[in-house]
């Protein structure tokens, strides 16, 4: 179906109309000083014009870009939200202003605000299930699942067949670990190609929930998910990535180049079984359950020195020999995109396949108690087993997966570095995770 064009005067705005398209060519042309200049003259003449307002709002719009100024754009966003008081307002009017608010207060951040610029939107035209989807966003924005749930539960009753209602839905289920319901809306979400459902995290989330079933049907989607640009590779599925670097599985000490830190740890590597035991052994609160949902059964807990690249004093204080041991290398204490923890796991333990956040970092594993037979990691499509006193090194960004059948715990020390690859302005300024 053709889209039909927006109506955008009413019918004082039509006699003004020579007026209104002179001022908007101005805009059209990138001049937009001079558009502002204009609008704003149309405003002060013509103060109950809609159409004049919505166009110095735009113009603020393009200029607080130009600018790069979040002050000119709250400009915007309250001429924005000038429009819809005024009298014979068309509705397409409304709804373009009230639609762009809403996103110029999302880029600001103002969440809360973008709320209630989406409620009034919703108030104002209850039939259209796309403003009622994007307060489903925007309640997901701030982390308020369950309004978000309700919304997309009301979109599905209205349209049933709603793509985008469907992935959000089924992801939102998901991240309240009903796995086996997210499947058919997430699947048949991104069946639908509704504009919004072509999202690196959906395919993501389809196939996790479709690994954690049982089902190989999942490579599909990875496989899918990677045709379409949002994984590097089937195995490699990180969403924060940097394009271009090395991409492998498993890595040496030599191919990563920080020999000396390899070194270091293997060479000291009873010293730090042996803070950690004497951690494990006093204070067993410090070791915290993992929380990422990524265990099928079992016990894993962790215990953390380094995150984002800031260090935890406190934990350090217990371990005090090994964090000394580590300040050498920023390569590792300055990962924001990683972690310095120890890790134990109990037997009976099976981590789900599942993948990292980043392509940015390798991962370090340490061996400090490894029972004899029963522990392995799988990265990609290759097993591996600890021993302790020896480093291995893999890139989290692959899948992988653990498994202990063992007799007794295992204790292993992680280390995250920056990938080698990262220049150090990168290294500076890539956002933490």
């Amino acid at each position: 179906k053709k889209k039909k064009k927006p109506k955008l005067l009413n019918k004082f705005d039509k006699t003004i109309k020579a007026e209104l398209d002179a001022a908007e060519k101005l805009r059209k042309k990138g001049k937009v000083e001079e558009a502002l200049r204009a609008f704003e003259v149309l405003v002060d003449q013509y103060p109950q014009s809609p159409r004049a307002r919505y166009g110095k709002a735009q113009s603020e719009d393009d200029l607080a870009e130009k600018m790069r100024s979040n002050e000119m754009l709250q400009k915007a966003i309250n001429t924005y939200d000038e429009v819809v008081s005024l009298p014979n307002v068309p509705s397409d009017l409304i709804k373009l202003s009230l639609k762009r608010e809403a996103d110029r207060q999302q880029f600001l951040g103002r969440m809360r605000g973008s709320l209630i610029t989406l409620q009034k939107l919703v108030q104002l035209f209850p039939s259209d299930t796309s403003f009622k989807n994007d307060l489903g966003v925007g309640y997901l924005l701030i982390g308020d699942n369950s309004n978000a749930k309700k919304v997309y539960e009301e979109v599905l009753s209205l349209a049933p067949n709603d793509g985008f209602a469907k992935v959000h839905y089924g992801f939102i289920l998901k991240a309240e670990n009903k796995i086996a319901e997210s499947i058919p809306y997430l699947k048949e979400g991104l069946e639908s190609g509704d504009p919004g459902t072509n999202d690196g995290r959906f395919y993501f989330h389809l196939g996790d929930a479709l690994q954690r079933m049982g089902d190989k049907e999942a490579y599909k989607w990875y496989e899918l998910g990677y045709q379409r640009g949002h994984f590097a590779s089937v195995w490699q599925r990180s969403l924060y990535n940097v394009k271009g670097l090395k991409a492998q599985p498993w890595w040496t000490a030599r191919e990563t180049g920080y020999t000396e830190l390899v070194k270091s740890l293997e060479k000291n590597w009873k010293l730090i079984r042996d803070e950690g035991l004497a951690v494990m052994d006093k204070k067993r609160s410090l070791f915290l359950p993992e929380d990422e949902n990524l265990r099928e059964k079992g016990d894993w807990s962790q215990f953390t020195l380094w995150q984002q690249g800031r260090k935890n004093e406190n934990a350090c204080k217990s371990v005090p020999k090994t964090c000394a041991l580590l300040e050498r290398f920023p390569e590792a204490t300055g990962c924001r995109r990683g972690q310095i923890k120890y890790s134990i796991m109990h037997p009976g333990t099976h981590v789900w396949p599942h993948t990292g956040p980043t392509n940015c970092r390798l991962r370090m594993h340490l061996g400090l108690v490894i029972p004899k037979e029963g522990c392995r990691i799988r990265c990609a499509q290759e097993n591996r087993t600890w021993e302790e006193g020896k480093v291995l090194i893999f890139d989290d960004s692959f899948e992988h997966e653990v498994w202990q059948d063992a007799e007794n715990y295992r204790l292993i020390f992680i280390v995250d570095v920056w990938h080698p690859e990262l220049t150090a302005q990168q290294r500076r300024t890539l956002p933490a995770i």
